[in-house]
């Protein structure tokens, strides 16, 4: 649980679980910080390798041996909140804290299955428009990202398309990936541009960068490099390795944790190093290797429990955490793929997970499904509603009401009554017909409800992005041609 303290009781405000003791987190952390000091990391990056030697770490070529105290220090200057804001004003859309989770689709899978066919195509420009719409229609799922990686676009440029595209159809946060800085800086300026100019984007970041380390323990010039560029201009960014249990790191949970939590605290050290109190977020996708079948399962088990236990480590020294949920190794929407997506959603909600993504992922991430999405919009419903706990106090344990109806009586016209059913879940997927109008209905199933409401989400939600500016429509063109000549240039 939980826990604040209120005059002479305890409030429960969310109902949460502990997976490890205070030792065993306390070990796992130590290994953390004997692996980086002991081994070390391989940083291909000789401006970040510079930083870090000037800053007492031990460089030896392209290995980097982070002392203890450097990893301390750096996770002293992490800021305990982050606040992230619509494009269009000072609404506040993401509230990063110990706690508060949002969820969202994940990025870069090649293939995506057809809104209208239904048959599995690669994904193409268009698809990051309607995934951006739907899940701005979408009231549980809390920022957007690509759930595909565009492939009919200039080769290098899927990145600043998807975002340029996404971030004029939706309100709520862009969380986006990039090849190398030139795509972190065209994003960057897509942000400002959107914002209403630099100072404007300062206040209200408007965005999340998203970046990865190679596992095991490898920060690649370019994830390293963007990291730079993201924590010299302040911008919000994930920092996360996709760790495979048995493959990458060890086969053992607790081992796991160690090298992941490892791999990214290269990047927390480097951001915190370059501006100190800068958002970073590491986490990733924690799973394991299917050895009979030789995929990266994203439907087992393991991966809630490993997500949730790095969770946990995170909370432990005050990093937030990107997690993973809503995802199937099964390939089409079926009764599998609904299991694996409602147990993950509910482990990641109750774990207390900041950010957590791949929400419509299929066939073990190869495969985006907005409409699997659009089914894990309705168990995250659920599953909040549940982590929500109860609310005891004297309205609620509605004593007086129970004394007035007393022994035989109903409650169907009481005022308390009234107010209070219209709090009680009201799911728009879900069946709860009668059998009679079930029947009647068409007999439908959920396969059918959620066709039904996906496609009528695609062809009538407008979106925003008819508010968009002209002049900020015209930059932003600007800013894709300019990178279209510079791929072609080179």
């Amino acid at each position: 649980m939980i826990h604040d303290k209120v005059t002479n009781y305890i409030a429960n405000d969310t109902v949460q679980f502990s997976m490890m003791s205070e030792d065993q987190k306390e070990r796992i952390f130590n290994g953390v910080i004997k692996t980086l000091n002991d081994t070390g990391a391989d940083v291909h990056h000789e401006g970040a390798r510079e930083l870090l030697a000037k800053n007492r770490c031990k460089v030896d070529g392209i290995r980097v041996r982070i002392p203890p105290e450097i990893v301390r220090q750096a996770l002293s200057t992490l800021p305990p909140t982050t606040t992230l804001y619509s494009w269009d004003g000072n609404e506040e859309m993401c509230y990063v804290e110990r706690g508060r989770s949002y969820f969202g689709p994940g990025p870069t899978p090649p293939n995506f299955i057809d809104p209208d066919t239904l048959e599995r195509r690669p994904y193409l420009r268009k698809d990051a428009t309607t995934v951006a719409r739907v899940c701005d229609a979408l009231p549980n799922i809390g920022y957007v990202q690509s759930l595909g990686s565009i492939n009919d676009v200039t080769n290098g440029l899927a990145d600043i398309y998807e975002f340029a595209d996404m971030i004029q159809n939706t309100r709520k946060i862009v969380m986006n990936w990039a090849f190398t800085r030139d795509g972190v800086r065209d994003e960057h300026r897509v942000g400002i541009v959107m914002a209403g100019g630099e100072e404007a984007f300062k206040k209200r970041p408007n965005y999340i960068s998203y970046g990865e380390p190679i596992s095991p323990l490898v920060s690649d010039y370019h994830a390293i490099d963007k990291c730079m560029y993201n924590a010299e201009h302040r911008i919000p960014q994930v920092y996360s390795p996709c760790a495979i249990g048995g493959g990458t790191v060890p086969a053992t949970h607790a081992g796991q944790l160690v090298v992941a939590m490892s791999e990214s605290m290269v990047g927390v050290v480097v951001s915190q190093l370059m501006n100190p109190g800068t958002c970073i977020i590491i986490g990733g996708v924690q799973s394991i290797l299917d050895m009979r079948h030789t995929i990266y399962s994203y439907g087992a088990p393991e991966l809630s429990i490993l997500s949730a236990g790095l969770t946990e480590m995170l909370q432990f020294v005050g990093l937030p955490m990107y997690s993973t949920s809503g995802c199937t190794d099964t390939k089409c929407l079926e009764l599998q793929s609904g299991i694996e997506a409602a147990l993950s959603i509910h482990m990641a909600m109750l774990s207390g997970a900041n950010f957590v993504h791949d929400n419509g992922y299929t066939e073990s991430g190869m495969t985006g499904d907005i409409y699997q999405t659009v089914l894990d919009d309705e168990v995250i419903g659920m599953s909040r509603l549940i982590a929500g706990g109860l609310d005891v106090n004297e309205e609620t344990m509605a004593v007086e009401q129970i004394c007035n109806v007393g022994p035989g009586g109903h409650y169907l016209y009481e005022d308390h009554t009234m107010k209070w059913f219209r709090k009680h879940y009201q799911p728009t997927l879900m069946d709860r017909n009668s059998y009679e109008d079930w029947d009647a209905q068409g007999r439908t199933t959920m396969k059918d409800r959620i066709l039904k409401k996906t496609r009528d989400l695609i062809e009538n939600y407008e979106g925003p992005s008819k508010r968009v500016p002209p002049e900020a429509k015209k930059d932003i063109q600007k800013i894709l041609d300019e990178a279209e000549e510079r791929v072609r240039s080179n």
